[in-house]
Formats: structure tokens, C-alpha cells, sequence
């Protein structure tokens, strides 16, 4: 039976064997979330990058570029780290570079992957769908911040793991932490992240809405799929299978 293991932060993965693992990749709060969405609101691509000097890079090179360092955007770049901001019509169609404090990074440390997929609660159960029919063992990489475990990247890890333990094995104790957590907190995900860090981080910066939309269920079926250095939408012959799946 294939496995599932959770990585509560992309500090850890030299403990991990990536290559044959299909990797997905959590920032709740909130790149991954402004990735599903871009995709899901006609961003034909997006470039994830580690750095400002990378983005700054291809901003110089023509193209669109969103940075954000300690959740504001950075001064002389397009586009900030609000999901709200990828639905904008204008960015149908085009490609976007972009670089944020956790969630790009995260990215760019799990490269060895075998498949490396974007995940949040906006598109869960289509991943949850493709993750059960396709065929490698499964590791859930969690941004965290600066290195740090944190609780949002946590809870989806343990709502993934829990509406996949019926197709998947629990690798070791690390699923099994974020399932438990997840399981006390899902009745009311935003009123449990009160306390955390992040939540009140970005609470300061007035983004609240920001926090409710990203913690909604199952707004998209996309799933960002990285394809030759860009996270682009899995396409449907890739997805269809999965979708059988109950």
C-alpha cells in the first residue's frame, strides 16, 4: 500500500528520500492559496522562486512579478500575496514570477521530487482525488514560517492525511500528529487559528479576509502541478482518472 508522510517544515526534508515521493507543497496562509487561485483564474503560469534577486530577474526580463517578504508586498513589484489579487482579469493568460517568504521556498527544497503539486484547502478534494489514483508514495511538505512548524500548514496536512487514509499508509508518527490536530480543530478551523502566530501576523496587516478565504473548502478543482520550472495546471488527462475516484 502506498504511504503518506507529512514534513512540518522544509528545514527537515534532508530526512527525507524525495525521488521517488509525489510532493505537495503547503503555504495556507497564504502562497499556495494565491497559486490554486491564480491558476484557477486563467494565469496560464507561474515561476516560484526563492529569491528577490530571481524575481527581480524575470520582472526585468518582461514578466509579471509578485513578491512578499513578512506578509507585505515588496516595494517596486506588481502583484502582493493576496489570493484576492490573482483574480484579477488582466492576468488571464500570462505568466507570473514569484517569490514569497515560506512558500516558494519550499518549493525550490523539494526539486528532487518526483511530482511536485500545490496544495490548500481551496482545491482539496481534487487533490485528495488525484492523490488516491495515482501511484507514488506521498510526502506533504509544510512551509511553515522561517523554518518554524506552523499550525495552518499543519491542519491541511492532517486533512489531507485524514481523507486519504483509506488509500494511504501512515509512513511514521509525523501524519498521525496532524491528523490529531486537524480532527480538534475541524469544526471551526478559523476560530482554532486565533492564537497562532501567523493568523495574528497578518491580522496586524489587516488582511482578515484574506484568513477566511483561504481557510474555505473546495472552491476549485484546479491543482498547480510543476512542469519544467512552472507551476501550471495538471492537465486533464493527467486529472480525469482521479476524479472517478470516491
Amino acid at each position: 500500500m502506498k504511504k503518506i508522510d507529512v514534513c512540518l517544515s522544509p528545514e527537515l526534508l534532508h530526512l527525507y528520500s524525495l525521488e521517488d515521493q509525489t510532493v505537495v507543497i503547503v503555504d495556507i496562509l497564504r502562497a499556495t492559496s494565491c497559486m490554486v487561485t491564480g491558476i484557477a483564474h486563467g494565469v496560464e503560469s507561474l515561476i516560484p522562486v526563492a529569491t528577490i534577486e530571481e524575481c527581480k530577474f524575470h520582472q526585468c526580463n518582461g514578466l509579471i512579478a509578485a513578491a512578499e517578504r513578512e506578509g507585505k508586498k515588496i516595494d517596486g513589484f506588481e502583484i502582493d500575496n493576496s489570493p484576492f489579487s490573482y483574480m484579477n482579469p488582466e492576468l488571464k493568460g500570462k505568466t507570473i514570477a514569484m517569490t514569497t517568504t515560506n512558500g516558494t521556498l519550499a518549493i525550490t527544497k523539494s526539486l528532487g521530487a518526483r511530482e511536485i503539486l500545490i496544495g490548500a484547502f481551496l482545491n482539496i478534494s481534487a487533490l485528495v482525488k488525484h492523490l488516491a489514483a495515482q501511484q507514488n508514495d506521498v510526502l506533504v511538505v509544510c512551509a511553515g514560517w522561517k523554518g518554524k512548524v506552523n499550525l495552518e500548514d499543519t491542519l491541511f496536512a492532517g486533512a489531507l492525511v485524514h481523507k486519504l487514509k483509506n488509500h494511504l499508509k501512515y509512513a511514521c508518527d509525523a501524519p498521525l500528529l496532524a491528523e490529531t490536530a486537524y480532527l480538534s480543530a475541524r469544526e471551526n478551523i478559523f476560530e482554532y487559528l486565533k492564537s497562532s502566530s501567523h493568523f495574528n501576523r497578518l491580522k496586524k496587516l489587516n488582511v482578515m479576509k484574506d484568513i477566511e478565504f483561504c481557510l474555505k473548502s473546495d472552491v476549485y478543482e484546479v491543482i498547480p502541478v510543476l512542469k519544467e520550472s512552472k507551476l501550471v495546471k495538471l492537465e486533464l488527462e493527467e486529472f480525469q482518472t482521479s476524479r472517478s475516484v470516491n
